[in-house]
């Protein structure tokens, strides 16, 4: 299954040219990497990216992630994925840029179905 990471144009560099990330502030203060499924990210994206400009949505394959992976109730009595260690590359199946127009962010049609 298909899960997704929102992270800003630098987060990505660093990702790109390191090869891993502790992902955002956020991130790092709550000890695990937040992630979405494909029914969360678009309200993740709304929730805590209003209006930023300049996202990449990242998938990431839930069986490659092994034990660190773990899904906890959050957001609304919701199961979400958290990371217990570092993003890598080698994680990441693909990722592009999250336009934003007219303030609401533009994510890939079929996105749902896709992950599934």
């Amino acid at each position: 299954m298909l899960i997704f990471k929102l992270l800003r144009t630098d987060e990505w560099q660093t990702l790109r040219k390191e090869g891993e990330t502790t992902g955002a502030p956020i991130d790092v203060a709550d000890g695990y990497i937040h992630i979405s499924t494909a029914q969360q990210v678009a309200e993740t994206a709304s929730k805590h990216f209003a209006g930023e400009d300049g996202l990449f949505l990242v998938a990431l394959e839930t069986d490659a992630l092994g034990e660190a992976l773990e899904w906890e109730v959050s957001r609304g009595d919701a199961l979400f994925p958290h990371l217990y260690r570092k993003l890598t590359m080698a994680d990441v199946i693909w990722a592009q840029p999250l336009p934003l127009e007219n303030g609401v962010h533009q994510f890939p049609a079929g996105l749902t179905e896709a992950a599934q």
